[in-house]
């Protein structure tokens, strides 16, 4: 006879550091119930993976880095659309909180016959998606370093070289790694601090700019001022292709489901925290792109003061003072280089949890969990050495890493976008059943579907997933296009190229290999 697992809702949520110490059967059974061991920690409540969520997002520090006008509308429409899309994922997350994710919510809606084939295809999306989300975020943040530099010393400009940024990526990787294994027990406090000065940095660096700048664009300028740097043919597509551009600043948002092993009472915790995180994050990033278009004048200057993070010029521009925008700036770079924290904590758990299905090659090292700090030290270690060597690319062609690193888009997206289009399918069907607390197997493969404790009901619930699903083909499509309708191998965008060779090489390792030791989410208890 099955023995039915019985919730205990006793656990206490502390606000920054670690939760109140309490029991954790609640967490371990609703993990039972999806078919796996609890290993992890549970380290994180609401406040510390909020300010996770928040400072992988860095969404206003993101927002520095855009253009005039259209910029404002095309930051409004991809702002809603990540909004409805992070609400799906709230659903899916709340039915199975796991760090798998999008390929474990694929294997249990898909149709018998294609689930194993769809969630591998989807686990290697997200694995590369969130591979080229961490080399991404080290590369920017080892970049932006050289920005500073050349912000206190102009004459940097001519020595610079592309190994600089790439030691310096090398520094930035090594710091995460430590605050990630040696010092990991300190994880939550560190990002519970970080939100902090993602809230504090925020008024640190938009009043000074506003309020020292001298002389301010106009309205019309700002909210009436349209570009087609690209030379397309319309208006409308080159708005489309632009907003590529912001849909980078939301990257990560689903940072906090891969980290759902690690949070008490995760299937409640993590939809309120992404969400919250969104709004709030989307809210300070609007605010400070609209003060960023009023205060930065004239743009080529800007550029030809600083070529790759022209906002430094404008913060030089607006304070008259290299010592207060060398601080400002300096707030940017470590918000950055949290978000590249955050980033290598969460791919590493992606990489843990397909390793523990048996998905990718060297899964018995990499889903081994240190006893004594719970973390999945190799697969730390593993992100960081891949993110090193495709490094190596930057140093002869920097063109080709971002090529290299463009996937982390098209990858991320075309996983929410399956699971998203299966939700909405089984929705339809009325093939999930309201919650049970008495299921003893539920929600993965070979087992029912029911709902957790956080969903849109209703027709509510249906027009959401439609748009969710609308706004992740609409990106996922304007994800291949190049900046400019004149394509070299410099404006090229190499996503479609490294997109279709990751869906190769997964189905070939498929059938080759993965199909005799991977089956899906295996069920451990």
């Amino acid at each position: 006879m099955a023995t039915k697992i019985i919730p205990d809702h006793s656990v206490e949520l502390g606000a920054f550091g670690s939760p109140n110490p309490g029991p954790s059967s609640h967490d371990d059974a609703t993990l039972a119930r999806l078919g796996k061991k609890p290993v992890l920690k549970r380290s994180f409540g609401f406040m510390t993976i909020l300010g996770f969520s928040c400072t992988v997002l860095v969404t206003w520090e993101g927002s520095l880095f855009g253009g005039p006008s259209g910029i404002i509308y095309g930051y409004l429409l991809v702002w809603g659309g990540m909004i409805s899309v992070f609400a799906t994922l709230s659903e899916l997350v709340s039915m199975a909180p796991t760090s798998a994710g999008q390929y474990h919510w694929v294997s249990m809606l898909a149709p018998s016959s294609a689930r194993k084939f769809l969630g591998y295809i989807t686990g290697w999306l997200t694995v590369t998606g969130w591979q080229a989300t961490v080399a991404s975020a080290a590369y920017v943040t080892g970049t932006m370093i050289q920005g500073l530099i050349l912000l206190t010393h102009p004459d940097y400009q001519q020595p610079a070289q592309n190994w600089h940024g790439t030691l310096l990526l090398w520094g930035v990787l090594l710091l995460s790694y430590t605050i990630n294994t040696a010092v990991s027990s300190l994880l939550a406090t560190f990002e519970g601090f970080v939100f902090f000065l993602h809230i504090l940095g925020f008024f640190g660096v938009l009043l000074p700019m506003v309020l020292l700048k001298s002389e301010h664009a106009s309205s019309e300028d700002v909210f009436n001022t349209f570009f087609n740097y690209g030379d397309w043919q319309t208006q409308g597509l080159s708005f489309c292709i632009g907003i590529l551009g912001i849909v980078y600043a939301f990257v990560g948002g689903d940072s906090a489901i891969h980290m759902s092993e690690e949070i008490h009472n995760a299937a409640t915790v993590v939809p309120w925290s992404i969400l919250t995180g969104l709004l709030l994050n989307g809210t300070l990033g609007f605010a400070m792109m609209i003060a960023t278009l009023y205060c930065m004048g004239d743009v080529d200057a800007a550029t030809a003061e600083n070529p790759h993070y022209p906002f430094m010029a404008i913060f030089h521009n607006a304070v008259g003072s290299t010592a207060g925008a060398a601080v400002m700036s300096s707030v940017v770079v470590i918000m950055t280089f949290s978000a590249t924290t955050g980033c290598l904590a969460s791919t590493s758990r992606v990489y843990w949890a397909f390793a523990r299905d048996h998905g990718i090659p060297g899964w018995r090292f990499l889903k081994k969990v240190s006893p004594r700090t719970k973390i999945p030290t190799y697969s730390v270690l593993t992100t960081c050495v891949i993110s090193v060597i495709l490094s190596f690319v930057n140093i002869g062609d920097a063109t080709a890493f971002n090529g290299i690193i463009s996937i982390s888009v098209a990858g991320l997206f075309g996983s929410y976008l399956v699971a998203a289009s299966l939700l909405l399918y089984r929705r339809l069907t009325g093939a999930i059943h309201d919650r049970n607390d008495d299921d003893v197997l539920i929600n993965t493969m070979g087992s029912g579907l029911s709902w957790g404790p956080w969903r849109i009901p209703g027709v509510l619930g249906v027009a959401n997933n439609i748009l969710c699903c609308s706004y992740l083909l609409f990106i996922f499509f304007f994800s291949f296009w190049p900046a400019s309708r004149e394509v070299t191998p410099q404006n090229m965008n190499w996503a479609v190229l490294v997109t279709v060779v990751v869906i190769i090489w997964s189905v070939v390792y498929y059938f080759v290999w993965a199909r005799k030791t991977y089956s899906g989410p295996i069920i451990e208890v």
